[in-house]
């Protein structure tokens, strides 16, 4: 059973008090029906090694030494590949290399320069396995809570805990929507790849902004388009193979939004093209992947003929 007491007493003299001590009963009362997989990933999770890091970096990349013998180390690799697919990272631990479809390292190298993240309080919307957690701890910040409803993703995220000895870093298996309205907790809130998988864009940025404390920094990262502020992609069916894609605005409708749902001094750090070296599949994500999803004639196209994947961070405050 995970024990959320300590994040409950580091929470204690916060605006988040009196959340925090329903965590426990809301985890519990969602463990209990689970996904069916989560006893074969519990169990791989039970499996790893009780190794011991000498050295931890969590600064420039997710790496963890420290003493390893031969027979530990396939017992790592082996309960580490009982969690497959792995989608964000990569980690590297005890000379285990877990090369994750996404160089999310990338994606964090373009936007933490912009970012002061020391001594804050930040909430990670849709944090997958929690790679950037482990990124944002090592950029200073002082308590890092994230929410996303994939126990696989979870259990991934336990799986890296085992080395750690009580870090500031919690994982909760919940969506946006079962966080109390008006939280109005955090200090930093980000949502990286999120808000094209929402119906209702402007109502995610509203959600977002009232888990924040006045002053507050939002780090939006999302899928956009070329164009001016009237441009906006909504896919027929599917973007990139992907069905859940609703709506992809130009980097100046996105900013249009946040103003519009009441943010301030709303500015982007930075647009990139997603390639095929940063998103691909790997031995530990042996699915298809982003070169599958590419017109093979123009991989300047998806596979539906619409524009590559192009991402945008943009970075707002709160009144």
């Amino acid at each position: 059973m995970i024990d959320f007491s300590p994040l409950v007493q580091q929470l204690a003299s916060t605006p988040l008090k009196q959340w925090s001590r329903g965590i426990q009963q809301q985890f519990d009362d969602l463990f209990a029906i689970s996904h069916g997989d989560l006893p074969r990933w519990m169990a791989a999770v039970n499996a790893l090694p009780a190794l011991v890091p000498t050295t931890t970096e969590l600064k420039d990349r997710f790496q963890l030494d420290g003493l390893c013998n031969d027979a530990e180390r396939e017992q790592l690799r082996t309960a580490l590949q009982g969690l497959t697919p792995w989608r964000k990272g990569p980690f590297h631990l005890f000379d285990v290399h877990v090369d994750t479809e996404w160089r999310s390292d990338w994606k964090w190298d373009r936007v933490s320069p912009h970012l002061d993240l020391t001594n804050k309080r930040i909430l990670d919307v849709g944090c997958g396995n929690g790679y950037y957690m482990w990124r944002m701890l090592g950029a200073g910040a002082k308590t890092v809570v994230g929410v996303d409803p994939n126990w696989l993703f979870f259990c991934q995220f336990q799986a890296m805990l085992r080395f750690f000895d009580a870090p500031p870093v919690w994982h909760l298996p919940f969506t946006l929507e079962d966080l109390p309205v008006k939280l109005e907790g955090f200090d930093t809130v980000f949502s990286m790849g999120v808000l094209y998988h929402r119906k209702s864009p402007i109502d995610h940025l509203l959600a977002l902004k009232d888990c924040l404390v006045s002053g507050g920094e939002l780090v939006l990262e999302t899928l956009v388009i070329e164009g001016d502020c009237n441009q906006v992609l909504v896919p027929e069916d599917r973007y990139a193979q992907m069905r859940n894609v609703w709506f992809l605005p130009s980097v100046a409708a996105l900013e249009l939004w946040l103003r519009r749902a009441g943010f301030v001094d709303v500015h982007c750090v930075d647009v990139s093209h997603t390639s095929t070296d940063e998103q691909r599949s790997t031995a530990w994500m042996k699915y298809q992947s982003l070169g599958d999803f590419l017109d093979p004639e123009n991989p300047q196209y998806t596979v539906e003929g619409l524009s590559t994947p192009m991402r945008a961070v943009i970075v707002a405050r709160k009144p």
